[in-house]
């Protein structure tokens, strides 16, 4: 049971790998003698380099945590191949990213704009350290006036030096 368990974590993880980066995969026997071919640059070194710039402010939609740039993600090549062609078709970077958000949402900016849609993306990591500093300076108030000593009347005072002589 345990090697089962062990065995179908493993099988997991090297599938989650692949998926989100293919150069990291488990290679096969067959795959020794062949490696994955490089991405085509494009003729113009100047797009090229355009192209990077555009693609390091968008989000690869598979692997989430990385740049369209760094992805080896197959849907990255294939976007970055949409981009070149939208820098061929002479649209400027804003207009390309506009038609990325359009499509896929904002999630595929790595740096949102600040609207009404996005204002939980941005502030609310804040809201939630605030919350959560209120939340903790209560629990110690009160924990504090439950650890202080309560102080002691006259006739408790009396009755413990009785009990202490006796």
């Amino acid at each position: 049971m345990k090697r089962l368990i062990l065995w179908s974590a493993f099988a997991v993880s090297v599938s989650f790998t692949s998926l989100c980066a293919p150069h990291i995969a488990v290679a096969q026997p067959a795959d020794l003698r062949l490696g994955r071919e490089a991405a085509p640059m494009a003729d113009d070194p100047k797009l090229e380099a355009r192209l990077v710039d555009i693609s390091q402010e968008l989000r690869c939609l598979v692997c989430q945590n990385e740049s369209l740039a760094s992805s080896h993600a197959e849907l990255a090549d294939d976007l970055r191949q949409e981009v070149r062609e939208l820098i061929r078709s002479g649209k400027s970077d804003q207009e390309i990213k506009d038609f990325l958000v359009a499509r896929y949402g904002d999630f595929v900016l790595y740096r949102p704009e600040v609207k009404p849609l996005t204002w939980v993306l941005w502030f609310g990591p804040f809201l939630l350290l605030v919350v959560a500093a209120i939340f903790l300076s209560v629990y110690l108030r009160q924990r504090r006036a439950l650890a202080a000593p309560a102080g002691l009347s006259d006739e408790e005072r009396e009755r413990a030096k009785q009990l202490l002589k006796g």
